[in-house]
């Protein structure tokens, strides 16, 4: 029989004073007759009258759980209009500990592996946690997640005046990430900012100081290292926990209102530094060329004076030897001596005129077709050794002698 059915008003959960008495005749008895067993006291019609008394539902509650004390003069009453009685002290120790352990899960959290966590207690810095699971006391510690491998960037641009008077924009691209997440969220209050204006400070420092032909050519990039420079060191001064990794130059140049005059000095420079460097090309293939010519002069020149130097040399000493032995056999030394001669003065010429003295007959010698006729009768060879010039001289000169008074004319190639 479910608990709320009619004829179950004796093991009512919701009245505990029924339960104690037993069914035995109190003065409220009909009225608890008239009821059912409805725990919200509705009544038992087919009609509904209202909204349950909540009063009497947690009344009814409070004594089943044994904390609410009798009233004065009296057990128990389950349909008194409010609360009545005291909480025990056990009911508030796990209304605490619920609402502890409540307060106590608030406070776990967990850091990413490219976060740092800054904690806060009362306000003032109390540590740096890694990455992981955590826990602080909610309420007390405050924590605050900072991305420390994030690499952020910031991007300036402005007009500004170089040294030698001129106007230029520049624009820049500065790459940053969190180095000390400390600094980072106390020292500063706006880290983004003071960047910002570190950026620019450094920057009009640097072009204020260059000139504008560099900036605008090729000294972009020692402009980039500069600036970069400057704001690390603003940053470490003002302690922002910012590292600057890169600054990128994105742009150099002149104001719109002059910027056709501006290209066209920036081509006029182009076209400068092209030309120098085909000279320079030019020069280095010519300057190698030209000492590698005067190399092979000096070197032929050298070679040339040494054959000489060798030749002189071996005609003195063939001059030595000659002599020694023409100091031993006069004669025959001055017979070789002549023939040799002859030899070679005749062994490039092909005709020879003999003039006799006193008469009108003169003697041609066809030396050519001599010559010709002993390269017949040479086996086989188309030119005259020196064994054949020496015999052809040697008739010729026996034919000479055969006639005193006689003058040898000689004439060159035809």
């Amino acid at each position: 029989m479910a608990w709320n059915e009619p004829g179950n008003n004796d093991n009512d959960p919701w009245n505990p004073d029924k339960n104690r008495n037993n069914g035995a005749g109190r003065p409220d008895e009909g009225r608890d007759k008239e009821k059912n067993n409805d725990p919200w006291g509705r009544p038992s019609g087919g009609k509904d009258q209202g909204p349950p008394d909540l009063d009497e539902a947690f009344n009814k509650l409070m004594d089943m759980l044994g904390v609410r004390k009798s009233r004065k003069g009296g057990g128990s009453n389950g349909g008194g209009p409010g609360l009545s009685g005291k909480f025990s002290g056990g009911l508030i120790a796990i209304v605490f500990l619920a609402l502890f352990a409540l307060w106590a899960a608030t406070g776990v959290y967990q850091v990413d592996q490219q976060e740092r966590g800054v904690v806060l207690r009362l306000g003032e810095y109390h540590s740096t946690v890694m990455p992981g699971l955590h826990w602080n006391p909610p309420m007390i510690d405050s924590v605050s997640k900072v991305n420390v491998t994030k690499v952020r960037s910031h991007d300036h641009k402005a007009l500004m005046l170089t040294v030698d008077d001129a106007i230029v924009e520049v624009g820049v691209s500065v790459q940053y990430s969190v180095q000390n997440p400390k600094d980072f969220l106390i020292n500063v209050r706006n880290p983004e900012e003071s960047l910002a204006q570190m950026t620019e400070s450094a920057l009009r420092h640097v072009v204020g100081s260059s000139e504008m032909g560099q900036i605008l050519t090729e000294g972009r990039e020692l402009l980039a290292d500069e600036v970069k420079t400057r704001i690390q060191s603003y940053s470490d001064l003002y302690g922002t926990g910012l590292l600057i990794s890169k600054v990128n130059v994105e742009n150099t140049q002149a104001p719109t209102q002059v910027q056709e005059a501006f290209d066209d000095v920036i081509k006029a420079k182009e076209d400068e530094l092209r030309v120098k460097n085909e000279a320079e090309s030019y020069a280095n293939g010519v300057i190698p060329e030209a000492r590698g010519r005067a190399q092979r002069i000096r070197e032929e020149a050298e070679a040339y004076r040494s054959e000489i130097v060798a030749r002189a040399s071996g005609q003195a000493d063939r001059f030595d030897r000659l002599y020694r032995e023409y100091t031993k056999a006069p004669e025959v030394t001055r017979r070789r001596l002549y023939i040799e001669t002859v030899e070679s003065v005749y062994k490039d010429v092909n005709k020879v005129v003999v003039d006799t003295e006193g008469g009108n007959n003169m003697m041609y010698l066809p030396l050519d077709q001599l010559m010709k006729q002993s390269a017949a009768s040479a086996s086989g060879s188309s030119n005259l050794g020196s064994s054949d010039i020496s015999s052809l001289t040697d008739q010729v000169l026996n034919e000479l002698r055969k006639r005193q008074g006689v003058t040898v004319r000689r004439e060159g190639r035809n």
